[in-house]
């Protein structure tokens, strides 16, 4: 044992003073878990009590369930459109064991979002937060009802942003949020949140015999689909009333129209009266170009018209024969 004398400096002494004039010290790994522990633990505390299970009858005796959150006071609630579409009783069971009936509001399966109204007011809610904000890296909480377990959480990190994937009915949702915080059947229609408890997405797909692979829809298109269900009953969309397939041009094409595409949407249909038909779109015109922006097909399409929110003049620049042409066209919304 060291001891110090009078007036002198022992080897503990000369330690300490060491230490104090170094860097300062990282905090201890114990800390860092429980701060972790904290945030989650207060998240599932604030938005916990928001989230449901939902199970649903069809009229052919099929059963559905999934999972759903709470979006407003007076009984308002997202999920899924594949968890509740075709079922004619939906039921809903809350945190606390609660069981209440449901009813359809409407449903968007091209972006496999539903509204729900349950039978009951002044119903804990989550708020939806802003999905531009994520990160790569930030952490993120699922919670849902994964194979009829109620108020499962999980936990992980954005791992990518601004995927796409296919609706059920064909068509790209885009922006989609890939993180590794683990899904089963049954999470379909929670919510994924962030540290500060808001809703950033609303969890869609799971890949199959992948390990941290979950997907959910943003909560910036959840709050769109949200607007227009609560207006509407439906998601309106804006449409040129055409269908089109995806076709390559002949390069000598490409070439003397000195275009910046070598593949295009051709119209295969044109819907009588509608406004593709009255701006003079014919079958077999290739679409090379809407509002400026270059189209190599349908997706394309749905973006240039995704961007449009009111019904206003478009130029459509099309091939015909072996000629460019633009034409005018007022996209409608679909009724």
């Amino acid at each position: 044992m060291f001891t110090s004398t009078a007036g002198g400096q022992g080897a503990g002494d000369r330690a300490d003073e060491h230490r104090a004039s170094g860097p300062p010290a990282l905090p201890h790994d114990a800390e860092l878990l429980d701060a972790y522990s904290r945030a989650v633990i207060g998240v599932v505390g604030r938005v916990g009590p928001a989230v449901l299970s939902l199970a649903g009858h069809a009229a052919d005796g099929q059963t559905g369930q999934g999972s759903g959150f709470v979006v407003s006071p007076d009984g308002f609630a997202l999920t899924n459109s594949h968890v509740v579409r075709g079922q004619s009783r939906l039921r809903a069971t809350t945190e606390e064991g609660d069981v209440l009936e449901a009813r359809l509001i409407g449903d968007d399966p091209a972006t496999d979002l539903a509204l729900v109204r349950l039978t009951a007011r002044d119903l804990p809610f989550a708020e939806l937060g802003a999905s531009a904000g994520l990160k790569v890296g930030q952490l993120v909480i699922a919670m849902g009802n994964p194979f009829g377990f109620r108020s499962t959480v999980s936990t992980g990190v954005v791992s990518a942003l601004g995927r796409a994937m296919r609706s059920q009915q064909g068509r790209l949702i885009e922006e989609i949020v890939q993180h590794t915080a683990p899904l089963n059947p049954g999470n379909s229609g929670g919510p994924l949140v962030d540290s500060r408890g808001r809703v950033v997405g609303v969890n869609t797909a799971i890949i199959a015999g992948a390990q941290g692979l979950g997907f959910a829809i943003p909560a910036a298109t959840a709050g769109w689909v949200l607007a227009e269900l609560l207006s509407h009953g439906r998601v309106r969309r804006l449409s040129l009333g055409i269908a089109v397939t995806l076709t390559p041009i002949p390069r000598r094409l490409v070439r003397a129209l000195d275009l910046l595409t070598d593949v295009a949407a051709c119209v295969v249909e044109v819907v009588p009266g509608g406004p593709a038909a009255l701006a003079g779109v014919r079958t077999d015109d290739w679409i090379v170009a809407v509002g400026g922006h270059i189209v190599t097909g349908a997706d394309d399409l749905h973006r240039a018209l995704a961007g449009l929110k009111s019904e206003r003049e478009i130029a459509l620049e099309i091939v015909r024969g072996e000629r460019l042409l633009e034409l005018a066209v007022t996209p409608r919304w679909s009724r």
